[in-house]
């Protein structure tokens, strides 16, 4: 069988894509403040179930950092019991969309309002989770975890009434080290082994040995017991309108970030190209089944997707056996997850928000002009403000605007030649928002003037413009006035030869 005609390349990275999915799976959970055992179903299903079916073979699937803040606020907001019929609608949405076709039309956000919605929610996760490496709880907004967290810190630093809040910030600072001096340092023999592992392996040994005084992950003996599945009656929550936007929202995010991984790890490799409709629905059928189980939407995810791929992955085969070690280890070992310090999987998120904050990102988009960059950051900034979802609608109503304003922009200057002919250079789009300013330019010209209007720098020039044109040409002439197009529009050549038929005509 063609999967596994790789297994040996395959198991390999299988095990790395482990290694970098395990302290993941329960950081995020953590991070959308929903017990560990819940992150770790849904790296379960994602490999297990959606690496079986997935359009793109070489892509994991887990829970996301990118979803996190979402899933907070609704938890927070709705209670836990929300989670599973809200996931179970907007997995049902992804399958819908790509059993129509619509794979395509979610990879078409604008990339300023993309990356500024990762850097705005990297920046909630390093606010919350700054709490988190206290060993505290974390607030519900961005805002107000940035005005707790001086007095959190200071309360630490004084040990106020005995807490180990001091304690827990040292184990998730020096995570946080471990994780930056491997990623820069790390031999190249073990370039296969994640730095939040390495991390969290060596802060927990540290810790056990030293009998630190810190909160640990809680896992039930079994993963049965973190499964709530969703009844008739939970699905009766949905006919609160804020949740059936909050599956929108979810099923949205998660099938753009999930498709613009896949066209990523296209990038990465030769081998089979990604069947974007498929993925989608592959995702949509992983959500409704973690929905079901009461566990964290997932995603496609480029961390552990890219390790694949490094790891020499060849085959989904990879995807479906890491999902197999995580299941593996839950079921035998949980003990070993329970001396993971909570602090620990803090500093690997705090590490992990970082990365999304992408300030390279910022002088990538310079290059085409000043406005993608602000809305970079009005979409950064929104979110940190108010939420997820209103962050990335005034992304999106600003990538509007700027749209609206290229399509109605027309600059136009005047010159004259020596035989007194006037020529109306014009440049940018020429639109029926143009017809005011244009109307207006033309009514300074004399009907009896031989009119030259340059239109090969416009980008686009519209039947109202024309239109207008066309009405003063045959206003000038029954005054002996004359108009001439010089140049030609790329986008409307059939307006072009409509004037220049017009022109020669009579």
């Amino acid at each position: 069988m063609t999967l596994f005609r790789f297994l040996s390349r395959d198991a390999m990275a299988s095990v790395v894509v482990f290694l970098v999915a395990l302290p993941l799976c329960m950081g995020i959970a953590i991070a959308s403040g929903v017990p560990p055992a819940k992150g770790l179903i849904t790296g379960i299903v994602g490999g297990l179930v959606v690496g079986l079916l997935a359009g793109a073979p070489l892509q994991v699937s887990g829970p996301a950092a990118g979803l996190a803040v979402l899933v907070f606020e609704l938890v927070n907001r709705h209670g836990l019991a929300a989670l599973g019929p809200v996931l179970l609608l907007a997995g049902a949405l992804q399958c819908l969309a790509g059993v129509l076709r619509l794979g395509g039309w979610f990879r078409i956000v604008a990339p300023a309002v993309v990356s500024g919605m990762l850097a705005g929610i990297g920046i909630l996760i390093v606010l919350s989770q700054l709490h988190v490496m206290l060993d505290a709880e974390p607030a519900a907004s961005g805002l107000a975890n940035l005005i707790a967290f001086p007095g959190a810190a200071w309360n630490a630093v004084r040990q106020v009434n005995g807490s180990g809040a001091l304690i827990a910030g040292a184990v998730g600072v020096a995570t946080l080290v471990i994780m930056w001096l491997w990623e820069r340092f790390r031999p190249a023999s073990l370039r296969f082994l994640p730095g939040a592992l390495i991390g969290v392996v060596l802060v927990t040994l540290a810790s056990i040995g030293w009998a630190l005084p810190v909160d640990r992950v809680t896992l039930p003996d079994d993963l049965g017991q973190a499964i709530d599945g969703v009844g008739w009656q939970d699905l009766g929550l949905l006919a609160d309108p804020s949740l059936l936007v909050a599956a929108l929202a979810m099923a949205f995010i998660a099938s753009a970030e999930t498709l613009l991984s896949a066209a990523a790890v296209d990038r990465m490799h030769a081998g089979p190209r990604a069947k974007f409709d498929r993925e989608l629905s592959a995702q949509g059928v992983g959500n409704m089944l973690c929905g079901a189980l009461g566990a964290l939407p997932m995603t496609g995810v480029i961390v552990r997707s890219s390790a694949n791929v490094q790891a020499g992955a060849r085959t989904r085969l990879s995807a479906i056996l890491h999902g197999l070690w995580l299941l593996a280890l839950v079921m035998l070992l949980p003990g070993v997850l329970q001396s993971i310090p909570v602090a620990s999987l803090g500093g690997v998120l705090v590490y992990t928000g970082g990365k999304l904050v992408d300030v390279r990102a910022i002088r990538h988009l310079g290059r085409y002009g000043r406005t993608p960059p602000l809305i970079y950051l009005a979409t950064a900034l929104s979110i940190v403000g108010t939420d997820l979802l209103t962050g990335v609608l005034v992304g999106f109503a600003l990538t509007l605007v700027k749209l609206a304003w290229s399509a109605s922009r027309l600059r136009a200057r005047w010159e004259t030649d020596e035989a007194g002919g006037v020529e109306l250079r014009l440049r940018g789009t020429a639109t029926f928002l143009s017809v005011p300013k244009l109307a207006r330019l033309l009514g300074e010209v004399s009907p009896d003037t031989r009119l030259r209007v340059s239109i090969g720098r416009l980008h686009y020039i519209d039947h109202a413009c024309a239109e207008l044109l066309d009405d003063w040409q045959r206003a000038a002439r029954q005054q002996g006035g004359e108009l001439e197009m010089v140049g030609n529009v790329t986008m409307s050549h059939r307006v072009e030869g409509r004037l220049r038929r017009r022109a020669m005509a009579a």
